[in-house]
């Protein structure tokens, strides 16, 4: 018998209702079985969860006015809320953080800081969430479970995740310390899925709207998904779903997504 697949996607929408059309359609085209969403960019009355209903998927979200804001949509089983912000979180006015049983795999879906202008107290908050981050991410590990840490973290871990890193070295998403952090989270035992497969590979997931920067793929990896132990040894595809970039009116994230055998 072959083996079946759970498909997981993480996509930084950059606003739901304003790109509905776009979710929507790559829904459909794409057919993951679980999505992180981030920068819903609405309040929790806002959230299109009829037209995401329409489609097959159950959903829990965390919104906030104008900016921010998460929600994970499964079509294999109503996802089983166990967060809403993160543990430690410095300021939980934004809303950057929900989790969720579902097919037996814990999910962390996140939309971290992104700390610009650095230094300055934007950074600073950056920081204190990485490490919250850190924290949590030791407690999920230490509990056993399948973990999933998904979602658009805000931090480009290498050289070779980045287009002429030398244009990015004042950015708060190319610090030392934010990609220290990353480093250190990771060394905990998370496998970062798209690294491990495409160890050696320039891989970007975002593109700035100015200069034709998706055309020239003048991009950085920000959006990550990490596995634990017992979930790395599951995992059989990862990638990034360019073809959303190129649409009209789109994010100017693609989605990021893993192939994990059930």
């Amino acid at each position: 018998m072959a083996k079946t697949r759970l498909r997981i996607a993480t996509y930084n929408i950059n606003g739901i209702n304003s790109r509905l059309q776009v979710l929507t359609r790559w829904l459909e085209e794409f057919r993951p079985d679980i999505a992180g969403l981030q920068e819903l960019k609405c309040t929790d009355e806002a959230f299109p969860h009829e037209a995401i209903e329409a489609l097959g998927y159950s959903a829990i979200w965390h919104g906030q006015q104008r900016w921010n804001g998460v929600a994970l949509l499964s079509r294999v089983g109503d996802p089983v809320e166990t967060r809403r912000a993160l543990p430690g979180d410095p300021n939980l006015e934004q809303s950057r953080y929900i989790e969720a049983a579902v097919c037996g795999i814990l999910i962390g879906n996140m939309y971290a800081p992104n700390g610009n202008p650095k230094p300055g107290p934007k950074f600073d908050y950056k920081l204190a969430w990485l490490d919250a981050l850190s924290a949590h991410a030791r407690d999920l590990l230490d509990s056993g479970a399948p973990g999933l840490l998904m979602g658009d973290f805000n931090v480009i871990p290498t050289d070779e995740d980045v287009y002429k890193p030398e244009r990015w070295v004042k950015d708060a998403l190319f610090a030392p310390e934010a990609r220290e952090k990353y480093r250190k989270l990771v060394a905990q035992g998370w496998t970062d899925a798209l690294r491990h497969l495409f160890p050696d590979q320039r891989i970007y997931t975002f593109w700035h709207y100015w200069r034709n920067s998706f055309e020239r793929d003048a991009g950085i990896r920000i959006d990550h998904a990490l596995l634990s132990p017992g979930l790395a040894k599951r995992l059989e595809g990862a990638g990034v779903d360019r073809e959303p970039r190129g649409w009209e009116k789109t994010s100017d994230h693609a989605p990021v997504w893993v192939e994990l055998a059930v």
